[in-house]
């Protein structure tokens, strides 16, 4: 069933839905080069709107930085905390996020909260900022950013019509999630089992395609590639975020460094329990032997995927 289109319910995308529609027509009657650059250009539009949640959240984080005024009342940790809040409500308030979207960053937002709670008083980084709405050493709207994680996996999802091939069940993974999870808290008092981790890892999704659609048909790649890419994206925004001074690690505290690279591994194994967590909402479908095509020129083809 095709979803309806997004200029329905955001009449200011109406120009941009039209002019899309008229360059895929357009890319579509041209040579092969024209059609690839085309769906490259819908690739990263598609990538664009699955990141709106994390996306504005890391420009506060940044604006913040740069333009807070250092004697305003309220902190600068506590309007991070109302302004990712008021970014939730106005996304469901403009139907630009589903309320499937929201439940999954709720849950993200526990589990996030629960491990800073715990990484903090083990001295594994700090906030250094004074604030109001915290809970111990922590600041509420550091929920948010690990809920960004989450958001953006179901909206992907959702955007790229996400199939699978010898995807492994619920069964098997939630454990895995569990045990990840628990590896963050444990590794400080027993031997770190990461390693038995990534291997676990490797064994369930090691065959694991994921096939995502970004014009008219599928393509596919394996699903562990997927995961160290959103992975090393995560590291990159880890260091604005320290750039930023919104948190800081022990060996940045006498000036800025960058994040060690090692962090992309414990970023995969969260990329992993993040991953599960959206399954519980968005069961994984299997890709058909045959999808039936679709028409490139339809115009609420676009439209219709990012609503």
């Amino acid at each position: 069933m095709r979803r309806p289109s997004a200029a329905r319910n955001w009449p200011f995308l109406a120009g941009f839905v039209a002019a899309e529609r008229r360059l895929g027509e357009r890319a579509q009657r041209a040579k092969r080069v024209a059609a690839f650059a085309y769906e490259f250009l819908r690739f990263g539009v598609k990538q664009g709107w699955a990141c709106l949640f994390a996306g504005l959240i890391c420009a506060l984080l940044i604006g913040t930085y740069l333009f807070y005024p250092a004697d305003a009342a309220l902190t600068r940790y506590d309007f991070l905390t109302l302004a990712a809040l008021a970014i939730q409500i106005a996304l469901l308030a403009l139907g630009m996020e589903t309320w499937e979207e929201a439940k999954v960053i709720a849950l993200y937002h526990l589990v996030g909260t629960a491990m800073e709670l715990f990484k903090t008083s083990a001295g594994s980084w700090i906030y250094p900022e004074p604030s109001f709405l915290r809970i111990a050493g922590v600041p509420l709207f550091t929920g948010f950013m690990y809920a960004s994680v989450g958001s953006y996996i179901a909206r992907v999802w959702r955007l790229f019509d996400f199939r699978f091939t010898r995807h492994p069940p619920l069964v098997l993974t939630l454990p895995l999630a569990g045990a990840i999870y628990l590896n963050f808290f444990s590794h400080h008092y027993v031997a770190d089992l990461r390693v038995v981790l990534f291997a676990a890892t490797a064994l369930l999704f090691g065959r694991t395609v994921v096939h995502f659609k970004v014009w008219h048909v599928h393509r596919s790649m394996p699903l562990v590639v997927g995961f160290g890419l959103v992975s090393l994206f995560i590291w990159l925004a880890e260091n604005i975020g320290t750039g930023a001074r919104v948190w800081l690690y022990p060996s940045q505290a006498a000036g800025w460094s960058p994040v060690s690279a090692a962090k992309l591994g414990s970023w995969f194994l969260l990329m992993i329990v993040s991953y599960v967590l959206v399954t519980l909402v968005n069961r994984p479908e299997p890709m058909p032997e045959v999808a039936p095509p679709a028409s490139e020129a339809d115009p609420r083809h676009f439209s219709g995927s990012i609503s």
